[in-house]
């Protein structure tokens, strides 16, 4: 229930991080838009080129493969550094806890079931966990083996949090080519609609002008 806990909690907030990169959507322009019809205003087909080579994906990406963290660097989103290194931080520290008690239930079942069976390590039992020696053998092994189990599921989050930093490295860098000039607005319009014979809302979103 614990590793549950956080893995919910952790991916919630990664996944947020990259939904709210994506508030900003790209828009079509026409081959007649990008056509200067003075000389003032530029080809805007060349000015996305310009800014997808200057800003790559590719190396974001690979940054944040690498590094945790590296490819938000990059893409100049250092508030959600706290964010990355908090979630992989919290899985690799129910790791460690995981792995020391696993050891620690491991050790004390050992001893307990050598001492049953066989009438020997009866000197390492001292070397026991004081919480651990009133615990039976059944306790120690179903405990040796929760922890055991644990630990498959915070190293397999640890990677999955790995990768979803890469992923919204990289869609933060494709964000990067999108258009957000000024000439795009969106904005609510009350009207009258004929088609439901009722007053409403309407949702315009505006391109240039």
């Amino acid at each position: 229930m614990r590793i549950a806990s956080v893995i919910i909690f952790s991916l919630i907030i990664l996944t947020s991080s990259c939904l709210y990169a994506q508030e900003k959507v790209p828009v079509a322009v026409s081959a007649k838009d990008s056509i200067p019809a003075t000389g003032k205003k530029k080809n805007i087909g060349s000015r996305y080129d310009s800014l997808s080579k200057a800003h790559s994906p590719r190396k974001a990406a690979i940054r944040s493969a690498l590094l945790p963290g590296l490819g938000q660097i990059y893409n100049k989103k250092y508030w959600k550094l706290p964010i990355v290194y908090g979630a992989l931080g919290t899985c690799a520290g129910i790791f460690i806890y995981n792995l020391g008690n696993y050891k620690d239930t491991k050790f004390a079942y050992r001893v307990k079931y050598n001492m049953r069976v066989f009438r020997t390590d009866s000197a390492s039992f001292v070397n026991i966990k004081d919480n651990l020696k009133p615990l039976s053998e059944e306790s120690l092994k179903f405990y040796r083996n929760q922890f055991r189990r644990d630990i498959d599921y915070s190293a397999l989050v640890f990677i999955l949090l790995w990768g979803l930093n890469v992923v919204d490295a990289t869609v933060d860098a494709h964000l990067k080519s999108f258009d957000v000039s000024p000439d795009l607005s969106l904005r609510i319009k009350p009207g009258y609609s004929d088609l439901a014979r009722t007053n409403g809302l309407s949702l315009i979103l505006k391109i240039g002008k």
